[in-house]
């Protein structure tokens, strides 16, 4: 079964590759994903999934994110078809086998308990990913690839470097050599310091470029801004989930050695740092789309900070996870849409969504209030649990600082938004042909309502995984 988790969507790539047809192309995209979606709810409910002697292994973690993961591709996979639909002058040949092979690395990602193996499939996955983002064959999209591949180079390169570091750590001290996630949890207690440290300070910093942590996001707008609606919704929470994801792994090996302060201190720094950074660069935003990505950057942080912080956070952390990835879905789907209609990203030029776009102008203003912690949304309820676990643990600067930087993130977003969804819109805008269609607002609806759900309930399936992955990361036994 783990073979067929990441091997199926490559298939489906080499068959989107192969398919002559630029109008039935795009269909491979929701077929493939509805495959990965029940291959990944049977092995998610069956027997413990472990292939390659330990590399490929289905852990609670890695079971939780694949689960979220395959869904919001699934979702996103729904809008495809229609949005290339739209795009008949542009092959969709590259787009399609790309959205399947990013499906396929992701999921290797996730499933990868061999460092080494795990390093590789992040980097296949930004491969993937770059052309994706030149998909409009603009001269900012082309900067903005070009940007993702350098940037994510150097980010990359470090977490090579600190793999290595890792590696030595356990060679330093006598020990066996080993990558294995496993084995090196197990080690911990004997690894070297010194190297474990150099190690995870290369480790955050690589990964967190991947995962657009501040100061290592500065891809992220361009790449946000230009990159499809759709594409940006899979950055924003699959590909971050999954650079997430890779953090975790480290973060385990130090949280068994006597190295977990050290970590803690760094993430939690790190996670402000990055809600900081946002917070600055969200007010006065004109470009309702690089918005979202400073948004983005002060959701990692979040997520961040909650691991740093343990205990009760860390279960609001990996919630948070998915209700932020959910609504992300909401508002870059739904930007995407406006984008269409006003052919524009500036609040100099959009104006009146709500009445230009009576579906997706609501929805960008309904995921706004989410986003930013807005009750009863999914983000309210993994936000306020973070808080809570920062209050109990003692850090109360921490959680002062955490709802300060909040509320400028809210004020800052609702100043663009408000421009964007409210007054009348311009006869230019009015005269584009783009309108609400069901095909291109029903995956926003469905985002939203389960990112509602989630801030109303929470059903009982995914609060235990949630708490059996919290106690995995932990030193618990799931």
């Amino acid at each position: 079964m783990a073979w067929y988790l990441f091997l199926v969507p490559l298939m489906f790539a080499a068959l989107a590759a192969a398919a002559p047809s630029n109008r039935w192309r795009p269909w491979l995209v929701p077929a493939g994903g509805l495959t990965h979606l029940v291959l990944t709810g049977i092995a998610v409910t069956g027997e413990p999934v472990s292939a390659l002697k330990g590399w490929l292994v289905l852990d609670p973690v890695s079971t939780l994110v694949l689960g979220f993961v395959s869904l919001m591709f699934f979702l996103c996979s729904l809008y495809a078809p229609a949005y290339l639909a739209l795009r008949p002058e542009r092959s969709n040949r590259v787009f399609c086998a790309c959205l399947l092979a990013m499906l396929g690395m992701m999921t290797l990602v996730i499933i990868a308990h061999h460092l080494g193996l795990m390093w590789v499939a992040i980097e296949a996955t930004t491969l993937a990913t770059a052309p994706l983002l030149f998909f409009n064959h603009s001269p900012r999209s082309l900067e903005a690839t070009w940007k993702y591949l350098l940037i994510g180079s150097v980010g990359i390169a470090l977490a090579l470097l600190g793999t290595f570091f890792l590696a030595y750590s356990s060679i330093h001290e006598g020990l066996e050599p080993t990558l294995l996630l496993d084995d090196l949890v197990n080690l911990a207690p004997k690894l070297s310091p010194p190297w474990l440290h150099a190690a995870f300070v290369l480790l955050l910093v690589g990964y967190g470029t991947k995962m657009g942590l501040a100061p290592m996001h500065t891809w992220k707008p361009d790449a946000y801004g230009e990159a499809p609606g759709l594409v940006g919704a899979l950055l924003a929470g699959g590909v971050t989930s999954c650079a997430f994801l890779a953090i975790l792994r480290f973060y385990q090996i130090c949280r068994n050695a006597p190295e977990a302060a050290f970590a803690r201190e760094i993430l939690i720094f790190i996670g402000l740092l990055s809600m900081a950074v946002a917070a600055v660069f969200v007010i006065r935003q004109r470009d309702f789309k690089r918005m979202l990505a400073y948004s983005s950057v002060e959701h990692m942080g979040i997520l961040v900070l909650g691991i740093g912080i343990g205990g009760m956070a860390t279960f609001g952390a990996l919630l948070h996870m998915i209700t932020n990835g959910l609504t992300k879905g909401v508002m870059f789907l739904s930007a995407g849409n406006i984008h269409r209609a006003y052919d524009s990203k500036s609040t100099d030029d959009v104006r009146g969504a709500m009445q230009r776009l009576p579906i997706s102008g609501p929805l960008f203003l309904a995921g706004f209030l989410m986003v930013t912690g807005s009750p009863p949304g999914g983000p309210f309820i993994s936000e306020f649990t973070i808080l809570i676990g920062t209050i109990q643990s003692g850090h109360y600067w921490v959680a002062g600082l955490f709802l300060a930087l909040l509320a400028i993130v809210f004020i800052g977003m609702g100043a663009t938004v408000l421009r964007v969804v409210q007054g009348v819109p311009t006869a230019k805008a009015m005269a584009t042909p783009y309108r609400d269609r069901p095909q291109l607002v029903i995956p926003i609806i469905v985002f939203f309502v389960l990112a509602l759900v989630l801030g109303i309930w929470i059903p009982h399936s995914l609060h235990d995984q949630l708490q059996q992955a919290a106690t995995y990361l932990e030193g618990g036994h799931s």
